[in-house]
């Protein structure tokens, strides 16, 4: 087994699943023991310049200095260290080698199965070797594969001087599954010119466009009263909730929506008659768009409240992140030099836009452009999840081709 499979098993059979509703930082204290136990050593074992933990924000921070006098940006690479909210227990990492494109079995004894007609992208690794769970857990992959990655890549390069390169950075973050991790990163201590999430899926995968995103809770206020005297007076918060849902655009669903199409999604909703909550997300890629899905939800509250003369209906908007393009639009250096370095490993690049966001959308709003690319991993944040060892290479050869100042 080579050093990054090796790697690899050893970090994802490591619990470090996020919390949302803790307050700590990092959320959980396996995040803590994982970049101070586990992290720290293996950067330092591979020989960088400087390497310390970040207790004010979890983040693992290393450098590789410059080894050539030639003029070179200053690169950073970043992935997130904690797992989505599936179990996260006892992951066993299996591994598959050559791939027959058939159904695969994660459990004998649950009987439970990845099956191709379920996920078709399986029969795009056919000869390649995978790693699987055992069908009770993630794997968590997203993200340490984007770890292991990044590791690799530093160990070869420092093993390997004859390639010249500039300064190169690296950052592992807590709490990226949760949406606060990137809220706490330090730039100053990130002095880059541009950085990568690598937190990508599928071979080829690079990503700078994202969501303009913002939550949307709505504070529902009912009348309770008895039955039998309820006529005129009775405002029940579940027919509340199915009122205000119905004044939001019946097509602008996740469900309904593709490519650069924005959406208000329904999250949760609990109801009482008196009381009821709802958490909604809005998304768009379009700013302009996102600014006017914002407006229109808070005119649906307005609407409620003028229809009952009262308030019924409070809601209270908050960004979370914003469309990284906007910034990197400006220069697209980070782009071009990764496009090529996929180029050079045999890759063609796919800029499809990510219905969704990364560490990278806040860091690239606080001044370094930080676009996302390829892990290797996919079916995410479930039993089915699973990494492709051979795309997981190309992914640290394009790491390599990106610093390699003699591209």
């Amino acid at each position: 087994m080579d050093t990054m499979v090796q790697r690899f098993v050893r970090y994802t059979s490591i619990n470090t699943r996020s919390n949302e509703e803790s307050t700590t930082i990092p959320s959980t204290q396996n995040q803590v023991d994982f970049a101070v136990n586990v992290l720290v050593p293996d950067l330092e074992a591979i020989g960088l310049d400087e390497v310390f933990y970040n207790r004010d924000n979890g983040f693992v921070i290393g450098t590789l200095n410059a080894n050539t006098d030639e003029p070179a940006p200053a690169i950073g690479f970043i992935a997130h260290m904690d797992t989505a909210d599936y179990n996260a227990d006892n992951i066993t990492p299996r591994i598959i080698e050559n791939y027959d494109g058939n159904d695969i079995c994660l459990n004998k004894i649950e009987q439970i199965y990845t099956r191709v007609k379920d996920f078709p992208n399986l029969k795009n690794y056919v000869g390649k070797t995978l790693v699987v769970t055992n069908g009770l857990t993630l794997l968590g992959g997203d993200d340490k594969a984007g770890i292991c990655e990044i590791m690799e890549a530093l160990r070869y390069l420092k093993e390997h001087p004859e390639i010249k390169h500039g300064k190169i950075m690296c950052a592992f973050g807590p709490d990226e599954e949760i949406g606060v991790g990137a809220d706490h990163f330090d730039v100053s201590q990130f002095p880059v010119d541009f950085a990568y999430t690598i937190d990508g899926e599928s071979l080829g995968q690079l990503e700078y466009e994202t969501f303009n995103a913002a939550s949307g809770t709505v504070i529902l206020k009912g009348v309770s009263v008895h039955t039998g005297t309820a006529k005129n007076i009775m405002i029940n918060c579940g027919k509340l909730a199915m009122q205000f849902d119905a004044l939001l655009p019946g097509a602008a669903v996740p469900e309904h929506t593709s490519g650069r199409e924005g959406f208000f999604m329904l999250m949760s909703m609990e109801t009482q008659v008196d009381t009821g909550k709802m958490n909604y997300i809005i998304r768009d890629h379009n700013k302009q768009l996102f600014e006017a899905k914002k407006h229109f939800f808070e005119h649906a509250a307005q609407t409620l409240n003028d229809i009952y003369g009262r308030e019924v209906c409070e809601v209270i908007v908050k960004d979370q992140y914003y469309n990284m393009y906007d910034v990197i639009k400006d220069n697209m250096t980070c782009v071009d030099v990764a496009k090529s370095a996929m180029i050079k490993a045999g890759i063609t690049p796919d800029c499809t836009p990510i219905r969704g966001g990364t560490d990278g959308s806040k860091i690239s709003f606080m001044g370094i452009p930080t676009p996302n690319i390829f892990t290797g991993v996919e079916n995410l944040h479930g039993r089915h999840e699973f990494a492709c060892v051979d795309d997981m290479k190309k992914a640290v050869e394009v790491i390599i081709n990106i610093v390699n100042i003699e591209k």
